[in-house]
């Protein structure tokens, strides 16, 4: 496990394309559509075996069961190489959204392009956009991390999400998630 912090893609970006297929219903689900129909987009990189995402998967499924009825669209993300980890082929990404009521998309990333256009690099890492798909937050869920005695919360994600929200401005003052780095294929 080498520990990685998020590469903290340009705030102000532009969120990157994407067309990928949900593990549970097979449908693909693109950027596309949550254009217009949202006031936020939340893209987590995630994974099932991750000790990190183990850590806070089941405050990721509070998160989206929290903001279910608002205007915000959430996706997660998995990119990483499923024959070298077979923790985290569609099949084991099913079990994980089913066990923990994942209330968001949970989409497969199989050729990792998506995870390169976003320079996501560890899981859990995530961004946050606006209505204009402009990256407004990228960071951190929490300060909470296995064996940290800190409680999992989404406090840092919450917070730029409910300032979107509100048309309240987010701080650039925003920490790096940290996690198991994406397991690239080689």
């Amino acid at each position: 496990m080498a520990l990685t912090e998020s590469t903290m893609l340009s705030l102000g970006s532009a969120a990157p394309d994407f067309a990928l297929p949900e593990v549970i219903s097979g449908n693909i689900v693109r950027l596309d559509d949550f254009r217009g129909t949202t006031d936020a987009l939340v893209v987590m990189f995630i994974c099932a075996h991750c000790p990190y995402v183990k850590h806070v998967e089941l405050g990721l499924a509070a998160f989206g069961k929290d903001y279910l009825d608002k205007p915000v669209g959430i996706v997660a993300i998995s990119s990483n190489d499923a024959i070298a980890h077979r923790d985290d082929s569609p099949e084991y990404l099913r079990r994980q959204s089913e066990s923990c009521g994942f209330t968001f998309d949970y989409l497969y990333d199989e050729t990792q392009e998506v995870a390169k256009a976003y320079e996501a690099a560890c899981t859990p890492d995530f961004f946050l956009f606006d209505a204009e798909m402009r990256l407004v937050y990228r960071g951190q869920f929490d300060a909470s991390r296995p064996n940290s005695g800190i409680p999992v919360t989404g406090q840092d994600l919450r917070a730029a999400l409910d300032a979107v929200l509100a048309g309240q401005p987010i701080s650039e003052d925003q920490k790096p998630s940290i996690g198991c780095n994406i397991k690239w294929k080689s």
